[in-house]
């Protein structure tokens, strides 16, 4: 299939987010990742945004993220994981409802 080039349009009043944490939950249908802010030393975290998709839009994101990290990685250098990476700042949870 070929590649099309989409207009995209961002509301004027669409305001970026920051996450240090994410929650990604799944069932048959659907990936849900919940975008989190926690602030340093706090044992709480704010939901900035939630969002769903389809499994096959969850795979084609995972192919898209693992190419930018290469290229990101080729063009500033290896990113060193941290101690306990992927442990405290992302959870995974299976057939939610």
């Amino acid at each position: 299939m070929a590649q099309q080039e989409i207009s995209v349009n961002i509301p004027p009043t669409l305001d970026p987010v920051y996450s240090n944490m994410i929650q990604i939950a799944y069932k048959d249908d659907e990936f849900t990742f919940m975008f989190l802010h926690q602030l340093p030393q706090v044992n709480q975290a704010r939901a900035k945004a939630i969002v769903s998709i389809t499994p096959s839009h969850a795979k084609n994101l995972l192919g898209v993220l693992t190419k930018t990290v290469a290229d990101y990685e080729a063009k500033f250098g290896t990113i060193a994981p941290k101690e306990n990476a992927g442990k405290e700042n992302v959870t995974a949870l299976s057939g939610y409802s």
